[in-house]
C-alpha cells in the first residue's frame, strides 16, 4: 500500500488522469500533458469536467495549446458551487471505476480541483496538486476553500512559488512530498514563443491586433468581489477609462461582467 500510494516512480507503467475544468486549467495542463509524452512509462489521459463548457471558454484551448481532445467530458455545466461540485464528483467516480488510475493530478483552485481530489482520495487513489500551497487567507473566496481542502488530502504537492512551500510546511505537510517546480504557465509561454519563432505569427488569432496596435492592455475581470459589487465595479471602470485614453484595452468578457 505504501509503495502504491507514495512511490509511483518504481512502477513500470503509471496511469494518470489529468483534470481540467475551467479556462486557467487548460493552460496549466497543456505543458504537463506534453511532458508526459516524453515518458514512455506514463499513460496520461485528460479529463474535461465541463465546468467551462462553451467553445471559447474551453475547447479552443485544446486547439491552440497542442493537446488532444479529452478522453472524457463530464459535462458538469453551471450551477451553484454545491450542485456543480456534486455533479463532477458523481461522474468522475464512474471514470475512476473504469480507468482505475494510479494518480489523479489536479491543478489550480476551481470546483473541479476540489471535486476530483475528494473522489480520488476516497477511492484510495493518489492525488497530486499543481499550484499547491497558495493562500489568500480570505475564507470568503470559494477558491481559498478549494485550495485548503484539496491540500489537506493531497499526497504530492507541486508548488509554483516559495510562499507555497512555507504555507504547506506551516500546515504540517511532509517536506519530502513538496516539490518547488515553478509555474507551468512559463512552460506555456516558452512553448508559444517557439511556435512564433517557427512562423510569421499569422496562425495566431490575435496576430491582426498585434499588427495594428503596437501598445495595448489586455484585461480579464470576473472575480465576484470585483464585478458583483457595484461601487467596486464603478471604481474599476473609472480607472479603466483613464487607461483607455492612453492605450486601447482588449477585454474578452466573462459572462458575469457582461451581465
Amino acid at each position: 500500500m505504501v509503495n502504491r500510494r507514495y512511490n509511483l516512480i518504481a512502477q513500470k507503467n503509471i496511469n494518470v488522469l489529468l483534470i481540467a475544468g475551467a479556462r486557467p486549467n487548460f493552460m496549466k495542463i497543456a505543458p504537463i500533458y506534453r511532458a508526459s509524452l516524453q515518458r514512455n512509462e506514463v499513460d496520461c489521459r485528460i479529463i474535461h469536467t465541463g465546468q467551462h463548457y462553451d467553445h471559447a471558454m474551453s475547447l479552443a484551448f485544446f486547439d491552440e495549446l497542442d493537446i488532444p481532445a479529452p478522453t472524457y467530458h463530464l459535462e458538469a455545466g453551471s450551477g451553484t458551487h454545491a450542485a456543480q461540485t456534486a455533479k463532477i464528483m458523481v461522474t468522475f467516480e464512474q471514470v475512476c471505476e473504469t480507468e482505475k488510475p494510479d494518480l489523479v493530478m489536479v491543478v489550480g483552485d476551481v470546483n473541479s480541483t476540489l471535486a476530483c481530489s475528494i473522489v480520488a482520495k476516497k477511492m484510495c487513489i493518489q492525488v497530486a496538486h499543481v499550484e499547491a500551497g497558495l493562500r489568500s487567507f480570505d475564507l470568503t473566496m470559494p477558491e481559498e476553500i478549494n485550495r485548503m481542502v484539496t491540500d489537506s488530502i493531497t499526497d504530492l504537492f507541486f508548488v509554483t512559488e516559495e510562499s507555497g512551500v512555507e504555507n504547506l510546511l506551516r500546515e504540517g505537510k511532509p517536506r519530502e512530498r513538496i516539490f518547488y517546480v515553478g509555474h507551468v504557465m512559463i512552460d506555456n509561454l516558452l512553448h508559444q514563443l517557439r511556435k512564433l519563432e517557427q512562423s510569421d505569427g499569422a496562425g495566431f488569432a490575435t496576430y491582426p491586433l498585434k499588427q495594428q496596435f503596437s501598445d495595448y492592455a489586455f484585461l480579464t475581470l470576473h472575480r465576484p468581489a470585483n464585478v458583483d459589487n457595484g461601487p467596486v465595479f464603478e471604481e474599476i471602470a473609472s480607472a479603466l477609462n483613464e487607461i483607455a485614453v492612453k492605450m486601447p484595452i482588449f477585454f474578452p468578457v466573462h459572462p458575469e461582467p457582461k451581465r
